[in-house]
């Protein structure tokens, strides 16, 4: 669709009613094939939507209208076309709580604790949509796309999204067909048997937009029956978000506690069915990136694969789920193999030094990398717990002095501005296929603050950036340690 028809329908539909056209601006598709624009009129503006998806028109504009009824934060649909292919809504802007993330991440290597927040709010209005949603769309079920309810038969096409789109275009890994497929319908009946409420269905921090500090919510036209457990692994467990599992864990709780609210946990059973939810959506996510990276060539979604790929080994690793899936957790165990084909971005051939050291014994340790050097922070401004006598002999590897630093605002903030500075230069040297940069710490003597910080940073650069190498050196301790080397 062109921009002079967008112009017409916009005219024909709106009536005048919704101001005269300024400009009109075709948006960045998602990964489907609906077309968006940005209308602005001289007053405001608003998103024209285009697709010849009738049935999934319906289903959006129908929620719509229902989760108004329950004073949820939705767009308003002002008018839609006779043949249900075009429909004009409200404009929330620009800014997503996955934007958000990602600024966090750049300047901090982690998100914030006001993006914290945010997902707390969020979290709350999880429970509002499937609860209140669920009582909402209850008699409009029928009109949900593909289907009123995530029933077996939806687990396995989700399954098999994974199976053929990804794991069938990697010709190293083998698996028995046969046994994989039991393994998904024994998954698939597992979970259906958990109770259902209202199911976002892609409820991930893309669809959530902030505006004025408070999120509003796009893109629900999958929505469905279907278990709790869903909606909050997809905002959990989005790979790009790159939420640390103490981060997860802890908003985790915070939804728990609102959910507990309004239903009792143990009779829904919910975290019975969690773990088994997470193995379905880290599959679904890596379907979803090899079908539209790697068969449609988008490469948004090709960069995603490296971080979905490490979630779902690292996740297998560590997941209780009361039924037996032998075939698909030795699949998945094969993934870890495929790490090294997909390389975040160009430069990964980046190594990152970080040292900690004494200023009083031997100083600045000297660079033999040839590259001249890098940044030195000074920790000998911190609170010291080198002065107390129950100390003397630990590290800051060891966890009773970590949590005594970590009582202090200065270690945050500190750490906040170290891994900012070094941040920035981590994302200029990749661009400019720089091989080395180095990093100490140092204070009084090398036992303490320094080690404390060299290895939280080291932490949080392989958290953000997981294909680059980087070498830890503490050198009084005379330890050692490695990412990705």
């Amino acid at each position: 669709m062109d921009i002079d028809l967008i112009e017409k329908r916009f005219g024909e539909l709106s009536g005048g009613k919704l101001g005269s056209i300024a400009s009109i601006t075709p948006l960045a598709g998602s990964g489907s094939s609906r077309l968006y624009f940005r209308i602005t009129t001289e007053n405001d503006s608003f998103i024209a939507t285009y697709s010849t998806n009738v049935d999934e028109n319906d289903a959006f504009v129908t929620f719509t209208d229902d989760f108004h009824k329950a004073g949820l934060p939705v767009p308003e649909v002002f008018a839609v076309s006779d043949d249900k292919t075009f429909y004009i809504q409200s404009d929330f802007g620009d800014v997503s709580l996955f934007s958000i993330v990602q600024n966090d991440l750049k300047q901090f290597g982690e998100i914030s604790s006001a993006t914290k927040r945010l997902y707390e709010n969020v979290l709350c209005r999880l429970v509002e949509f499937q609860i209140d949603g669920h009582d909402a769309v209850l008699d409009d079920y029928g009109k949900a796309y593909p289907a009123a309810d995530f029933c077996v038969g939806s687990l396995i096409d989700d399954m098999n999204y994974f199976r053929y789109y990804f794991l069938k275009t990697h010709k190293t890994l083998v698996f028995n067909e046969e046994k994989l497929r039991k393994d998904f319908v024994e998954l698939a009946k597992f979970i259906v048997s958990a109770p259902y409420f209202f199911m976002y269905r892609d409820f991930q921090s893309r669809n959530i937009m902030i505006r004025g500090g408070e999120p509003y919510f796009i893109d629900y036209q999958g929505g469905r029956r279907g278990p709790l457990q869903y909606d909050v692994v997809s905002l959990l467990y989005q790979a790009k978000a790159r939420l640390t599992l103490a981060t997860r864990n802890e908003l985790l709780d915070f939804y728990k506690r609102q959910l507990a609210e309004r239903l009792d946990l143990a009779e829904i059973e919910f975290d019975k069915y969690f773990d088994a939810v997470i193995l379905l959506r880290l599959m679904q996510v890596l379907g979803a990136y090899g079908f539209r990276g790697l068969i449609e060539k988008k490469q948004h979604f090709v960069e995603s694969i490296p971080f979905a790929l490490k979630e779902i080994v690292d996740f297998v690793k560590r997941c209780n789920i009361p039924v037996a899936l032998p075939e698909l957790m030795a699949t998945i165990a094969q993934l870890e193999t495929l790490s090294t084909d997909y390389p975040l971005e160009a430069g990964t051939d980046l190594v990152v030094d970080i040292c900690s050291f004494s200023y009083r014994n031997g100083g600045v340790p000297n660079d033999t990398s040839g590259n001249g050097g890098g940044f030195v922070f000074d920790c000998r401004a911190l609170p010291n717990p080198g002065r107390l006598p129950e100390f003397k002999t630990k590290t800051g590897l060891d966890y009773d002095v970590s949590e005594w630093l970590e009582r202090y605002d200065e270690t945050h903030d500190f750490l906040k501005h170290a891994a900012a500075i070094v941040c920035q230069s981590i994302d200029n040297y990749i661009e400019r296929r720089f091989t080395h940069l180095a990093i100490g710490f140092g204070c009084t003597g090398g036992q303490h603050r320094s080690v404390y910080f060299a290895q939280k940073l080291a932490e949080l650069i392989h958290e953000k950036y997981p294909h680059i190498a980087i070498k830890i050196e503490h050198t009084v301790q005379h330890k050692t340690f490695s990412y990705g080397i």
